[in-house]
């Protein structure tokens, strides 16, 4: 219903420079922030061979460490005192944090002196997990650096009741704008000049990571220059208070844990989503092609993006006239709406209809995170009036918390569930290294054709191919024994790997350089459906990729429907503050 108040006049329309600036800053909590949870996991399982089971619980690691240190840092911005005020020095310096841990967490060291150090495989895989797993740490802390000092920023920038939607509407935005370019960031992983002749896309990705963070730390100074905050000037003179204290006040309030429980469950649902739907691509509608599903996921993560962006104008028309709380519902039902649609969506066949649900489930997500935000921003405005203190880093930093711990509890269960599917990573690992060595011969005999002198001895090549491709079969073999239930699938497997080290043996390298790459070009075709997973596999991570975010929506309507800081009541709120706080001044101006 649309409350009387709806209609009232924009009182405090911020300026365009203010919402470009403040919307700048969303690109880390939006774009950097999912692209750690998401590629991390997926290059660590798919191009590393690491265990999907203990990525996802280094993946949750770093969220119990945000239980400590997303509210610390909420309490230190909020009793920060200094010349430029309390909120932008952090994001400065949590802007260039996040740029430079950005890096250092995918250039995993690989070189000879730490393979001498861990001359096993188990042990250099336990080597490259702990590093992922104090990498990300760094990587999340300075994320919380800058974000919860820039949300409760963005809660003082105005207390008008729509305008603030609009100013996180901006950050939305422009985070999302950002996004259109972070799916292909696999795809340009991918390419040979950034992941070299033998590598893959983890080796691109160290290049790639430079480009962004060439990208941030600029923007890192020009944010912290434009941005300002209002109030400062009764706030510096607000009495400093304990951290328990702080945090057993913020965990009283009623309408905000209903708030923060409500996109707790819907962050889960939405990692659920991203997590195992980037194996959906590249596995189930791809049967295993990691280039065409790359391109994919590519195309379906710019429509995201795209939706995220425009998304922003129609949630701006239907917030003022139905209210926060409904089109908050209304988002939920998108959600739900896109889920069932994957249904007919995955489908091999017509691999596009997969930005059906995409386009729904962006809008729907970007509803729930821009309106959870601003209306955080309505609850400190409502304790403000209570208690007569302005805590948004406390209240901010707890609610960002529970946003993280649904990502991170997702990916935990993500990852237990690929184990559950039994995604066969060794494989797909051992059919990467083949292809790399194929890569190799390739560009070798591109090289002759050219007349160029070769680099390296052509038959040792051909040998180092042969070895791989045996490799393959041999664990594929062992699975087979293990999983009678599976044997068709690895028997065709088996067969085809078998027909890759036969062509590979049959090759002579005194043939002509023109037959042997159309030779090699057969072989590498041959190659790509050697990942192909079990068709229970498939069918697994399907009903769970679409399942479970249906079911936690359910809950998510309980919780909401138990939120009850009304429109009308937010304006209340906001004349009652204004009328306090001039009685203030004038008492302080007239002792």
């Amino acid at each position: 219903m649309t409350n009387q108040n709806s209609a009232s006049v924009t009182q405090e329309r911020l300026k365009f420079s203010q919402l470009a600036a403040y919307g700048a800053g969303g690109i880390i909590p939006i774009a950097l922030f999912n692209i750690a949870g998401i590629l991390v996991g997926l290059m660590g399982n798919i191009s590393l061979g690491l265990s999907a089971f203990w990525l996802g619980v280094i993946l949750i690691i770093p969220r119990l460490w945000d239980a400590v240190s997303d509210p610390l840092i909420g309490h230190i911005s909020d009793n920060t005192r200094t010349r430029w005020g309390r909120r932008r020095p952090f994001l400065l310096i949590g802007g260039i944090l996040v740029a430079v841990t950005f890096v250092v967490m995918w250039w995993i060291p690989k070189g000879e002196i730490v393979r001498e150090i861990f001359p096993s495989e188990s042990g250099f895989q336990a080597f490259q997990l702990v590093y992922i797993l104090f990498s990300l740490l760094l990587f999340y802390t300075a994320c919380t650096i800058f974000e919860i000092p820039h949300g409760a920023l963005g809660m003082e920038i105005t207390s008008d009741y729509h305008e603030r939607t609009r100013l996180f509407s901006a950050k939305s935005f422009v985070g999302n704008l950002f996004a259109m370019s972070t799916p292909w960031l696999f795809a340009l992983a991918n390419l040979e000049i950034f992941r070299g002749t033998g590598g893959n896309e983890a080796d691109g990705m160290r290049y790639v990571s430079l480009m962004i963070a060439g990208i941030i730390i600029p923007l890192s100074f020009w944010w912290t220059y434009k941005l300002r905050e209002p109030g400062f000037v009764r706030i510096q003179k607000q009495e400093k208070t304990p951290f328990w204290k702080d945090m057993k006040h913020t965990a009283s309030n009623r309408n905000f844990i209903m708030l923060t429980l409500t996109i707790f469950t819907l962050a889960m649902g939405f990692n659920f989503v991203n997590l195992l739907g980037s194996y959906i691509p590249i596995f189930y509608i791809f049967g295993g092609d990691k280039v065409a599903g790359a391109y994919l996921l590519g195309i379906n993560g710019t429509v995201w993006a795209v939706t995220g962006v425009l998304a922003v104008f129609p949630l701006n028309i239907i917030s003022p006239k139905l209210g926060k709380r409904s089109t908050l519902i209304i988002a939920i039902a998108l959600m739900c709406l896109a889920q069932l649609s994957k249904i007919v969506c995955y489908n091999p066949e017509y691999p596009y209809l997969i930005v059906i649900p995409t386009v729904l489930l962006s809008m729907g997500m970007l509803f729930f995170f821009t309106l959870g935000s601003s209306m955080v921003g309505d609850i400190c405005d409502e304790d403000d009036l209570k208690t007569g203190k302005r805590t948004e880093g406390s209240f901010y930093s707890v609610f960002w918390w529970f946003i993280k711990m649904g990502t991170a509890l997702a990916s935990f269960v993500a990852g237990a569930l690929i184990v559950f599917t039994q995604f066969d990573e060794t494989q797909v690992t051992k059919v990467d290294a083949l292809q790399g060595s194929i890569r190799v011969l390739s560009s070798e005999v591109k090289s002759a054709k050219e007349g160029k002198s070769q680099t390296a001895d052509f038959q040792d090549l051909i040998s180092k191919a042969i070895t791989r491709s045996n490799e393959l079969v041999t664990h594929l073999e062992e699975k087979s024994k293990k999983d009678s239930k599976k044997e068709d699938h690895y028997r065709t497997l088996i067969q085809n790997a078998t027909g890759v080290s036969t062509r590979l043996s049959a090759l002579d390298p005194a043939l002509s350089p023109e037959l042997l790459e159309a030779e090699i070009g057969a072989i590498s075709e041959n190659i790509v459906p050697l990942t192909l997973q079990a068709p229970y596999t498939m069918l697994m991570m399907r009903v769970v990729e679409i399942g479970l975010p249906l079911l936690l929506s359910i809950f998510s309507v309980f919780f909401v429907l138990r939120y009850t800081l009304t429109e009308k009541r937010s304006h209340e709120i906001k004349d009652l503050l204004q009328q306090r706080n001039k009685e203030r001044e004038l008492s302080s101006a007239n002792p």
